[in-house]
C-alpha cells in the first residue's frame, strides 16, 4: 500500500512540477524568440539606414560598393534601374529576368509580389531635379529557396530615373540559433524534470515515512492488544468450563480466577482507550492550578502500605518552603504519579528503597520536576530508548503478569499533553529515576 502511494505521489509531484516548468519555459522562449527576431529585425532596419545615408551622398551606385555590403553583411542585392535590370546583376548572374538562375529570379519574384500585397506606394511625377528615397523592410518565405528572408525595397527616384533595390537577409542564422536555444531548452527541461523525480522520491518517502511507522505502530499494538488479552479470556474461559464439573470449594478458586483475570482485562482495556484517545486528540487535559507537593503526599499515603508489605522504604523529599501552584490536570498527574510508584514497587526486591522527590526551579521555564527512584534491577541503555513504547517491556525479569507494557507509554503521553517532558536515567545507587518535568 505504501509503496504504491510512494509511486503515485512521486508522479504527482514530480509530474506537477515538471509541467509548470515546461510551461514556465515555453513562455521564457517565446518571449525570448521574439525579442531575438525583434532585435534582428532592427538591426536589419539600423544597416538600411545606414545604406541609404550611402545613397543620399553618392551620385551613383557603385558595383564594387554593392559587392561590400553583400560580403560583409551576408546579402542578396538586386537592381533595376528604369525597370530594366542593373548592370551588377548581370555581371553577377542574379538578373531577375531571363536568368539562368531560376532560384535568384524567384527571390526577386517573391520578394516583390510580397512588397506589393503589403504596401501601397503612390506613383510620383518627377521635376528635372527632383531627388527623393523611400524604403520598406518586411519578411516573407521563399517557397523556392525553402527559407525566410528579411527584404528591404528601396525606391530611389533622381533626375526622372527611378531606381530599386531590393536587399535580402536570408534568417537562416537566426533560425539556427533559435533551434540551439530551443534544443538547449529541451536538455535543459529533461535534465531538471529527471531532478524533481528524484527529489520527490526522496521527498515523498520522507514524509510517508511517519505514516508507514504509524500504521506499522498500529499493526503491533493491535497484535499486542490481542495477545494481551488472549491470555486472561483464555483462563477464563477454561476456569469457567471447570466449574461445570468441579466441587464448591473448587468453584469458589475458579470464581476468584476469573474475577482476577477480568480486573485485569478491565485494567486493559482501559488503557488501551486512555491510548486510543491519545492517538485521536481527544485525550481530555483540564487545566486548574494544582498543588504539587499535596499530589506527591497523596501518592506517598497510598503507596506506603504496599511498601510495608513488600519490605520497602518509600521516603518522600519536598521543598521545605511553599510552592506556587501548578497549571496542570491533577486527575492526571496523580496517575502518572500512580504508574511511576507502582512500576518501582513492582520491580525492586525486598529491602530496596523508593523514592518520591518534588524540586521547583522558577528561574526555568520548565520549573516542576518530580522524580520517582528505585535500587531495582535497572534499565540497560538499550531498553531506556523504548521504554516508553506501548507494549513495550524490557528483560523477561521485568515482565511481571500484573504490567502489560502500557503504563509507561500512558505517563508519557499525559506529560507531553502538558508540554513536559519525562525521562529515565540510572541510579547511582543502583536502579532507577523517572524524572517528569512540567512547567511553570
Amino acid at each position: 500500500m505504501f509503496r504504491k502511494a510512494h509511486f503515485l505521489f512521486t508522479i504527482l509531484c514530480a509530474g506537477s512540477t515538471t509541467t509548470i516548468m515546461i510551461l514556465m519555459s515555453l513562455l521564457y522562449l517565446r518571449v525570448s524568440e521574439h525579442s531575438l527576431q525583434e532585435n534582428h529585425f532592427s538591426s536589419f532596419q539600423k544597416d538600411i539606414n545606414t545604406i541609404i545615408s550611402g545613397l543620399e551622398q553618392s551620385t551613383y551606385v557603385s558595383i564594387q560598393w554593392l559587392s561590400g555590403l553583400e560580403a560583409r553583411n551576408s546579402y542578396l542585392i538586386y537592381v533595376i534601374d528604369n525597370d530594366r535590370p542593373f548592370l551588377y546583376n548581370t555581371l553577377k548572374n542574379t538578373l531577375p529576368y531571363g536568368s539562368d538562375d531560376l532560384i535568384s529570379q524567384s527571390l526577386l519574384t517573391e520578394s516583390l509580389s510580397a512588397f506589393h500585397s503589403r504596401f501601397e506606394v503612390e506613383t510620383i511625377t518627377l521635376d528635372n531635379n527632383y531627388f527623393g528615397i523611400d524604403h520598406f523592410e518586411y519578411t516573407f518565405t521563399s517557397s523556392a529557396a525553402g527559407e525566410s528572408y528579411y527584404s528591404s525595397l528601396i525606391d530611389l527616384e533622381r533626375d526622372q530615373t527611378h531606381s530599386q533595390i531590393v536587399i535580402l537577409h536570408p534568417l537562416s542564422h537566426l533560425q539556427e540559433q533559435i533551434t540551439r536555444q530551443r534544443l538547449l531548452f529541451v536538455f535543459l527541461d529533461l535534465i531538471a524534470a529527471l531532478a524533481f523525480s528524484v527529489f520527490s522520491w526522496l521527498f515523498t518517502g520522507r514524509l510517508l515515512t511517519p505514516l508507514q511507522q504509524n500504521h506499522e505502530n498500529q499493526m503491533q499494538f493491535i497484535a499486542a492488544a490481542s495477545h494481551e488479552l488472549r491470555t486472561p479470556l483464555s483462563v477464563i474461559l477454561a476456569s469457567n468450563e471447570c466449574c461445570t464439573h468441579a466441587t464448591a470449594e473448587e468453584q469458589a478458586g475458579f470464581f476468584h480466577t476469573i474475577r482476577n483475570e477480568g480486573r485485569r482485562m478491565d485494567h486493559l482495556i482501559n488503557d488501551m482507550l486512555t491510548l486510543a484517545h491519545s492517538d485521536t486528540n481527544r485525550f481530555l487535559i483540564e487545566h486548574t492550578a494544582a498543588e504539587l507537593d499535596t499530589l506527591c503526599t497523596n501518592a506517598y499515603e497510598a503507596f506506603e502500605p504496599l511498601c510495608c508489605q513488600k519490605q520497602l522504604t518509600l521516603s518522600l523529599t519536598l521543598p521545605d518552603v511553599p510552592l506556587p501552584r501548578c497549571l496542570c490536570d491533577p486527575d492526571r498527574i496523580a496517575q502518572v504519579l500512580a504508574i511511576l510508584l507502582h512500576n518501582a514497587v513492582s520491580y525492586t526486591p525486598a529491602g530496596g528503597l523508593v523514592g518520591l522527590s518534588l524540586t521547583y526551579s522558577p528561574e526555568r521555564r520548565i520549573a516542576y520536576e518530580i522524580a520517582v527512584s528505585d535500587t531495582g534491577i535497572g534499565i540497560s541503555d538499550t531498553d531506556k530508548k523504548q521504554i516508553f513504547h506501548r507494549f513495550y517491556r524490557a528483560e523477561k525479569s521485568r515482565s511481571t503478569k500484573g504490567h502489560f507494557g502500557l503504563g509507561l507509554s500512558i505517563a508519557y503521553d499525559i506529560v507531553t499533553a502538558h508540554h513536559g517532558k519525562i525521562s529515565v536515567q540510572d541510579n547511582p545507587r543502583g536502579g532507577s529515576i523517572f524524572v517528569v518535568r512540567l512547567p511553570g
